[in-house]
């Protein structure tokens, strides 16, 4: 079986968007004939992310990289984060002439400046010098994509993502909170923007699902939101499809999951219109993209359910794994179908 090993600084117990990826992207390439291995920080001692300790970053030896990438002896090595452990499998390739791709899963220039002094500027020039060596960088959306390309990004390619339409879907299901009930999901931290949803007049309920460095100062702000902490599984999917919108304010996603599994669950979207929301929904009747948040919120009360679903069956993770297992095994560009086939016949870098 042909094996694939992916070097992730993101990895359990973290739940984000990138450790989601990875691991429904591995479980459906299995029926495509691949096995999708993971290097992560569970091999390595920790520390806790400054400003951010929930997050823990890998303390990696060369020596030990080397070990575990040899004695998993793959067939490709896909680096998936920028992190130590990105850093170290990255050395490991260039020093033996191998080849290697890379995804950008986050916009580490924005986060990095909400925390700190340091000019964003300065971190896409290391991002750029990150992945200048990669084979294929894969990116979620063509926005993304062509942002790359301009930021002066080599080999860009795209890698769209999916969703488990059998965990997300419609059901019967009761909150027992005042309705609407508009339902945020995601990390809670100063990136996701969650003060620009917060802060809305809006008749019903205000639900955020999800933990992070900001929920404390947050729910102490707002106590008219109802702050539920991290959910998973059913009980996460039943949220989804008790609720009545999504909210979406996160200006800085280069895709966002959760998108899709609102979707998949009957729920519009509403969201700022910037890339992310708008390269997910697109023009599809599913979703409201308003710089007026409120209005958007409002307006997606009318939207069916039964479109949102609709739409979002179109996307799979078996089709999201045959795409990244094309580009990280240089097998050249998969066949597209649909809205991407139609971007890809108009953008020919995406035929190189």
């Amino acid at each position: 079986m042909t094996h694939i090993l992916v070097a992730t600084d993101a990895w359990q117990p973290q739940v984000n968007g990138v450790v989601r990826t990875l691991t429904a992207m591995a479980e459906a390439a299995t029926g495509l004939g691949i096995e999708v291995s993971f290097l992560t920080p569970q091999s390595f001692r920790t520390f806790a992310m400054p400003s951010y300790p929930d997050l823990r970053l890998a303390l990696p030896l060369p020596g030990k990289i080397a070990q575990l990438i040899e004695a998993a002896r793959p067939d490709s090595i896909h680096i998936a984060t920028e992190g130590p452990i990105g850093l170290l499998v990255r050395r490991y390739c260039r020093k033996r002439g191998l080849p290697f791709t890379t995804s950008f899963h986050t916009r580490f220039p924005e986060y990095v400046s909400a925390r700190s002094p340091i000019p964003e500027s300065w971190v896409w020039w290391a991002l750029r010098a990150f992945h200048r060596p990669s084979r294929a960088v894969m990116a979620a959306t063509p926005a993304l994509a062509a942002e790359l390309r301009l930021r002066g990004f080599r080999n860009v390619v795209l890698w769209s993502r999916g969703v488990d339409t059998s965990l997300f879907h419609p059901r019967s299901a009761d909150l027992c909170m005042p309705m609407p009930v508009y339902l945020s999901v995601g990390r809670v931290a100063v990136e996701k923007n969650l003060e620009a949803f917060l802060d809305l007049d809006l008749p019903g309920t205000k639900l955020v699902v999800g933990d992070g460095p900001a929920r404390m100062s947050l729910e102490g702000k707002y106590p008219d939101a109802v702050f539920l902490g991290a959910r998973h599984g059913e009980e996460l999917a039943e949220i989804y499809a008790a609720a009545d919108v999504f909210v979406f304010p996160s200006k800085t996603d280069t895709f966002g999951l959760v998108l899709l599994e609102a979707l998949a669950s009957g729920l519009p979207v509403a969201a700022f219109p910037v890339n992310g929301p708008r390269d997910v929904i697109g023009s599809a009747p599913v979703g409201v993209l308003n710089e007026d948040l409120r209005a958007a919120c409002l307006e997606a009360l009318q939207i069916s359910r039964k479109e949102c679903v609709e739409f979002a069956a179109a996307h799979t993770w078996q089709a999201s794994a045959r795409v990244f297992v094309h580009h990280a095994l240089n097998l050249g560009p998969p066949q597209p179908e649909g809205e991407l086939a139609e971007f890809v016949a108009e953008d020919p870098h995406f035929a190189a």
